[in-house]
């Protein structure tokens, strides 16, 4: 999942992007509206944590100016005003969930992931392919019937490439969907991270380099 986090103190929205990523979610960070917008116009991301309170733009606009170009995006509005009033104003700019602060971090993340399932497209359950099988729910991965333990970024990669169903995922696309904005272009994460997805996942290999190109499964 790709969240964008918009908060202007600096160290709230450090925090909650440090949580989120311990939540397996890519977590990019924008301290005032017009860097939201900025990042909205070439990053799609599936859940927006939008503080209303914000310089430059408010949240306010920023909510009015995704809903006006039809953003796929889910918004969750942070604000320090509780009361009913508040919430439906900011339900009425567009935004699908609402929290007042202070509030508790696990049910920030159940909200994202509650908003993440609702703009993700419909997937099949499980997903099988090659003999392998991987339970997005559970987060579950098998070969022929025998249990692979992953990690989360293994995990991630693994899926984007089920995903595609034989189609080749460039290395650029396996970065924006598992990483996030502050990973490096030319690392070489991705090819150690198929490395050793390819290793636990055994012979013979399922895992399909295209030199120049990318990877398929």
């Amino acid at each position: 999942m790709r969240v964008l986090v918009v908060e202007d103190e600096r160290v709230l929205a450090d925090a909650i992007a440090t949580g989120l990523r311990r939540e397996a979610m890519a977590v990019d960070v924008a301290y005032d509206g017009a860097a939201a917008l900025e990042k909205t116009g070439y990053i799609d991301y599936d859940v927006i944590v939008l503080d209303r309170d914000l310089p430059k733009v408010h949240g306010d606009e920023v909510a009015r100016r995704l809903v006006a170009e039809r953003s796929a995006s889910r918004i969750i509005m942070l604000t320090a005003a509780g009361d009913v009033d508040d919430k439906v104003e900011g339900l009425e700019l567009g935004a699908d969930d609402y929290l007042a602060k202070p509030f508790v971090f696990m049910e920030l993340v159940a909200r994202v992931r509650a908003l993440g399932r609702r703009s993700a497209p419909p997937l099949p359950p499980v997903l099988e392919r090659a003999g392998v099988r991987l339970d997005p729910g559970k987060r579950q991965v098998s070969r022929d019937g025998v249990e692979v333990h992953l990690t989360k970024k293994e995990f991630a990669v693994l899926e984007e490439l089920m995903r595609a169903e034989g189609a080749v995922v460039s290395q650029e696309d396996l970065l924006d969907k598992a990483w996030d904005e502050n990973i490096d272009p030319f690392t070489n994460v991705v090819r150690v991270t198929m490395m050793t997805l390819r290793k636990k996942l055994g012979d013979p290999p399922v895992i399909e380099t295209v030199p120049g190109v990318g990877y398929r499964l």
